[in-house]
């Protein structure tokens, strides 16, 4: 049946996937072939002996693939457990007769090299599986908004990825209905939702004889309520799913299943179009001084060379300072949109983070523990590496050997981590003796994608938060609401999980709200201060 829709009703569909005939008998389904491939590999195959030092007896064989000594799993593998502890514990042969070699008063075992030869192993190898990607037909919604003029259809696309096979089936569920299409692809017809949205579950089956793994995607369609005018009119459709295959959405609203505002998002929480919609022109006294104290402004009429004890400008400096203050602190727009767009955190979020953190001077001076224009810390570049493991996936291997990172910075050793943070801040860190006002801006630039993966890995950390603050039984958008969990994860930034920690348990313990507004209540006094620093950047 190509490219057709049937809606096959509950009982009918339950009989179909029991395998239930006429006779109410049930059939076993065949179990789904494996989706791996047997390689042939060819290698070097070394021979090893376990020999006992004091008579030169033989204890056992090693068989390897590599060059180098047999390792402590080979020997365990091979020579079970009593040899491997003898080999483990064998003390270096001092004994040794320096004029015929005797070893009899030796201890212990030694390995011995007997030959090596060309061999060939077979390794099975796992094979992709197919997918199911999702959009939105009928309309193309533009962001921050999201409005269609009518609601759309959900479209389903099966993707087999081995050659010779092909999607014959997509499969999904929405709102107790159950839909079946003969074709690698399906629409799916929407229909109004309330605020939380509602669950599509869906699938692929293939020629292989088996299917993929069963998606989800959260679908919200809300009437925009204009009526007066209907060009205007129209509704908000807005889709969560790792399976997104329409306009980027935040990463964040991802991980933490939870829509935006219906509408969009407030001011502070978009991404402009253009570098000139994220103009400011606020007067930073502390920028001001540092312009001024590097030579890019002459104060020079001004007393005290224009600038205050602690380093800020005072104000005959800020108002030397201005043009060029004006100037600087809209020179990064540009890089910080396009980041925005590749990572799904909002360019306004940043661009104010960095107002607060450093009023957009990276270099180093009011603490020369925090670097660039986020003011990167030790514990950030920690939060950074634990909780953003796709960073670390690509940031680890530049640092490191590949078979050092493959086990995860979790089990790295501390002296590991610890050089791992310090790379990473080197990373953020843009002074430069040789550059001009001492700042190296190129990598300034390049620094703002770490700020936005730090502050996608302090998304994920806030999600775990919620998650244990409620008995790790909620989403994270089930509990709260999008905009204060992006305030929850600014404060995460800025104090660490341990105050948020406390403070939305003791909420959740209390029944109260868990928006930001009523968790910020129980924040502790030492905590207290972070409820100004999310206010100034979620304006």
């Amino acid at each position: 049946m190509s490219r057709t829709r049937r809606l096959i009703h509950v009982f009918f569909a339950l009989a179909v996937l029991l395998g239930l005939n006429g006779g109410g008998q049930v059939f076993a389904a065949e179990p789904a072939p494996k989706r791996q491939a047997a390689i042939v590999v060819p290698y070097t195959q070394y021979e090893w002996w376990v020999i006992r030092w004091s008579d030169n007896s033989w204890l056992c064989q090693v068989l390897t693939d590599h060059e180098s000594l047999p390792t402590s799993d080979d020997i365990l593998k091979s020579c079970g457990g009593p040899i491997h502890a003898e080999w483990k514990t064998t003390p270096a042969c001092s004994a040794v007769s320096e004029e015929n070699g005797d070893t009899s008063k030796c201890l212990g075992v030694y390995l011995y090299l007997i030959n090596n030869k060309p061999a060939e192993k077979t390794i099975l190898v796992d094979l992709p599986a197919p997918e199911v990607w999702v959009e939105i037909t009928g309309c193309s919604p533009t962001t921050p908004e999201n409005l269609c003029s009518t609601i759309p259809s959900l479209r389903l696309t099966g993707e087999e990825p081995l050659p010779n096979e092909q999607i014959t089936a997509i499969r999904a569920t929405l709102g107790g209905q159950v839909y079946l299409c003969d074709a690698a692809t399906c629409d799916i017809p929407l229909q109004p939702t309330l605020l939380e949205g509602e669950t599509v579950e869906f699938w692929a089956e293939s020629s292989f004889g088996d299917s993929s793994k069963h998606f989800t995607a959260l679908v919200r369609v809300i009437d925009s309520g204009v009526t007066q005018t209907p060009s205007a009119g129209g509704w908000y459709v807005d889709v969560l799913s790792t399976q997104w295959r329409g306009k980027e959405i935040a990463s964040c609203a991802q991980t933490w299943q939870a829509f935006p505002p219906v509408g969009g998002p407030p001011a502070w929480l978009t991404t402009p179009e253009v570098p000139a919609l994220m103009a400011t022109d606020e007067p930073y006294h502390y920028l001001a001084g540092r312009l001024i104290a590097q030579g890019l402004v002459d104060a020079s009429a001004c007393a005290g060379g224009g600038l205050l004890a602690n380093g800020y400008a005072d104000a005959c400096g800020l108002e030397a300072a201005l043009p060029l203050v004006q100037e600087w602190q809209d020179q990064f727009d540009a890089q910080i949109i396009a980041v925005a767009q590749e990572t799904g955190v909002p360019a306004q979020l940043m661009k104010n983070l960095f107002a607060v953190e450093s009023q957009f001077w990276p270099g180093a001076f009011k603490d020369p523990k925090e670097f660039g224009l986020g003011q990167m810390t030790e514990n950030g570049a920690d939060a950074l590496l634990l909780w953003n493991p796709t960073f670390y996936e690509q940031f680890c291997p530049l640092v490191l050997d590949a078979s050092v990172c493959e086990n995860g910075y979790t089990h790295l050793d501390s002296t590991t981590q610890a050089t791992l943070r310090g790379a990473l801040s080197l990373e953020a860190k843009v002074d430069c003796e040789d550059c001009p006002a001492g700042i190296d801006l190129s990598n300034a630039n390049f620094s703002i994608n770490l700020f936005a993966q730090s502050l996608l890995a302090n998304c994920e950390q806030v999600g775990q938060v919620v998650y244990n603050a409620t008995n790790l039984t909620l989403m994270p958008g089930e509990v709260t609401d999008y905009e204060s969990l992006w305030r929850f994860t600014i404060a995460n930034y800025h104090a660490g999980p341990g105050c948020l920690s406390y403070a939305m348990y003791s909420a959740w313990q209390a029944g109260a709200a868990m928006d930001w507004e009523h968790v910020s209540t129980y924040l502790t006094d030492p905590c207290k201060g972070v409820i100004s620093y999310v206010d100034k950047i979620a304006r």
